[in-house]
């Protein structure tokens, strides 16, 4: 969806995508003529303060965030969100897809994403003080979940893939698990953790409902992640065929590191 207060702007051929949390804010700049990422940063917020005094607190320190930009694209990181099949989904009643796993009121706004071109929606709940703040930042900007990026890029990724794929991608408190088969969405979750052990309770959990046997299936595992973390060496150690997700591929793309694009991945492809 498109906020916007005035669409007049010169052109900079740089693109800003902001994702923002309760918790944080990650921002990145692009070239518009390259698609590569002239500069990544990530800020962390402290608990028991408000959010629009921490962004504002980020603006200041981060002047880049107020230079001007041809595209600017924000992402709400959160997992108050549902994906809806096409043939299922009805946008008068956006609420009622949400009432079964988020804890939703009457006064929440709720809006949508379509996932192209696979027909799903992905039906949320956006941080509307959040888009408030910006509002007053910019001119107009695009904002969508960050949960719709990653589940098309996943989707994207498993063209012609016949075999089940469960990927993994890795928060600092949340997680959330992806099963694809040829760009078929079998399977989205989100799950909250406080240590490695709940992060394989969860992992094992979702493989035993879906009947996905540990020792056959492959996980790939993305976000904030290395084979040197507690939660990967714990995946490691139950999951047979388990590893990073590959993107060696993206890396002269982006002109980033394997490490950076895995942790930044629903920025990146934004």
């Amino acid at each position: 969806m498109v906020v916007t207060n005035n669409d007049i702007t010169q052109k900079t051929y740089k693109k800003l995508s902001i994702q923002v949390s309760l918790s944080g804010l990650s921002f990145c700049v692009f070239d518009l003529f390259t698609n590569k990422v002239l500069h990544t940063a990530e800020i962390a917020f402290e608990k028991n303060k408000v959010v629009e005094e921490q962004l504002w607190r980020s603006f200041v320190d981060n002047t880049i965030l107020t230079k001007p930009y041809d595209e600017i694209v924000v992402l709400h990181n959160n997992n108050l969100n549902a994906f809806v099949p096409t043939s299922l989904f009805d946008i008068n009643f956006l609420a009622s897809y949400l009432q079964y796993n988020t804890k939703v009121f009457e006064t929440d706004f709720f809006t949508y994403d379509t996932i192209v071109p696979y027909e799903i929606n992905n039906v949320y709940v956006p941080f509307v003080n959040i888009n408030n703040f910006l509002l007053d930042q910019y001119e107009s900007f695009e904002y969508k979940n960050s949960n719709s990026i990653l589940v098309k890029k996943l989707l994207d990724i498993s063209k012609n893939k016949d075999e089940k794929q469960v990927f993994v991608h890795i928060q600092k408190n949340t997680f959330e698990i992806v099963v694809v088969k040829n760009q078929e969405l079998l399977l989205f979750n989100s799950f909250s953790y406080s240590t490695p052990q709940d992060f394989i309770y969860y992992l094992l959990f979702t493989c035993e409902q879906l009947q996905l046997n540990p020792e056959t299936i492959a996980v790939q595992i993305l976000g904030n992640c290395s084979v040197e973390d507690a939660n990967y060496k714990m995946a490691y150690q139950y999951i047979r065929n388990c590893s990073l997700l590959n993107v060696s591929s993206l890396v002269t793309t982006f002109d980033a590191s394997e490490t950076a694009i895995r942790n930044h991945f629903t920025l990146y492809h934004s």
